[in-house]
């Protein structure tokens, strides 16, 4: 996958997050803020002022999350963004550290 296939796919998976994260903030069930920022930034505040930042790395074409329980990097496979380390789905990753942050459960 070269720069610009990486960037459109990563653009393509920062919008779906984003799309879901106003579908879960509108729902009432958690309180959060985002903001997405240029770059490719998608940064989340907690009702208790911790902070989610999922943001895309072109330089290892991977899409990042940092969160309070650590950072996970993302890489594109079959169609999915999976984790480097476990396997994990990055939506899942997403809606598991949100939803230890906020303390509500959410599904992304």
């Amino acid at each position: 996958m070269d720069e610009r296939e990486f960037m459109a796919a990563a653009d393509a998976e920062l919008a779906r997050i984003e799309a879901a994260l106003e579908v879960a903030s509108m729902s009432g069930i958690a309180d959060f803020d985002f903001e997405t920022k240029p770059g490719g930034i998608i940064e989340i505040e907690c009702e208790n002022g911790t902070k989610i930042i999922v943001n895309r790395h072109g330089a290892a074409r991977e899409i990042w999350l940092a969160a309070k329980s650590g950072g996970y990097h993302f890489r594109p496979e079959g169609g999915k963004w999976v984790g480097t380390r476990d396997g994990e789905e990055l939506l899942a990753a997403l809606s598991r550290t949100l939803s230890e942050q906020s303390g509500v459960r959410i599904a992304l």
